[in-house]
């Protein structure tokens, strides 16, 4: 017989022990960030329709939820709100006792240790639903970077420990890292949603956050699908502005983009596994179409492979439990 050469790739393939000895990357507790709705009112717990085990909470019920997500090892969250009346220019996303902010100071006196990064966005807030100012049918880019950099100071007075702005304007880092120094919060980092595409992903996310916009769409902010070049233009000036973490938003189509942006960057990189993602695998698991454990952990862990150090995720309280039994 002919001897034949070729690699024998499956020597490090052979054992459990032995690929867990060669495994490249690891998902841990520690990258995973959880989302939280807070809605104003009392005893409210609202499960959203189209993501199953994903609740608007009010303030009352918050403290039982944040108890079980320090139980469960997950260092951060992520803060929407809601509130009971809207305006304009959105009123309540910078107002003292809004709801982020009160949330915000719930969390901290009572888990100090939870990091809480504040969404920095008026979309929730506006009755009109967009994430800027609004004149006719224009939303307006500078008289919108006031209100988010004055949005910003009031969640970092009530104990915000990261800014996480996503509303796309132009100039938006620049203006509230200049907002925060003033005000004496030169410490607080911002988490810039540097790359947030136009995406079709976003439906579930605006039932729970009551923020989709009432006329025309975002694709005028927010980036084309089509653009890749266009990601690490959006991610440069975030950085020469001042961010500190870099968000990739939808992750699942777009792991080449996470990819190019840790490449080229050397902070943080955030994937938001966000609201459709979720609900695709919600709905093929109630059906009974995928392993729902082995589908998420696989999906994270591409999402860590592709170069997030950290994900934004609706699953992290069950892939928190799912590690414990691993």
């Amino acid at each position: 017989m002919t001897e034949l050469f070729f690699q024998r790739h499956r020597r490090l393939r052979q054992s459990a022990g032995m690929r867990a000895l060669v495994k490249e990357t690891y998902l841990h507790k520690e990258d995973l960030i959880y989302p939280l709705f807070i809605i104003e009112g009392d005893n409210i717990k609202n499960e959203v329709s189209s993501m199953p085990g994903v609740f608007q909470l009010s303030l009352d019920n918050l403290a039982t939820e944040v108890d079980e997500i320090v139980a469960l090892g997950i260092r951060a969250v992520l803060l929407f709100g809601i509130p009971a009346e809207k305006d304009a220019v959105g009123t309540g996303a910078f107002h003292n006792h809004g709801i982020v902010q009160e949330a915000t100071r719930l969390i901290k006196a009572r888990h100090p240790e939870l990091l809480v990064i504040a969404d920095t966005c008026l979309c929730e807030f506006t009755d009109h639903g967009h994430c800027g100012v609004v004149e006719g049918d224009q939303i307006l880019n500078d008289p919108s970077l006031d209100v988010l950099a004055r949005t910003a100071v009031s969640q970092a007075q009530a104990g915000a420990d990261i800014i996480a702005p996503s509303n796309m304007m132009d100039g938006f880092v620049t203006a509230i890292r200049a907002g925060l120094d003033a005000a004496g919060f030169e410490h607080i980092p911002i988490m810039s949603y540097a790359v947030k595409y136009a995406s079709s992903y976003y439906g579930p996310f605006r039932e729970a956050a009551d923020g989709a916009p009432k006329f025309g769409d975002r694709k005028t902010y927010q980036m084309d699908p089509s653009n890749r070049m266009e990601a690490i233009r959006e991610a440069t000036s975030d950085i020469d502005e001042g961010a500190d973490f870099l968000i990739v938003k939808p992750a699942l189509a777009y792991m080449d983009i996470i990819r190019d942006v840790k490449n080229s960057f050397p902070v943080p990189v955030v994937a938001y596994n966000v609201s459709g993602e979720y609900s695709m695998v919600k709905a093929a698991a109630g059906n009974g179409w995928i392993n729902e454990k082995a589908v998420v952990l696989e999906t994270l862990l591409g999402m860590k492979r592709a170069g997030s150090d950290l994900i934004i995720t609706y699953h992290a309280k069950d892939v928190c439990r799912w590690l414990e039994e691993n």
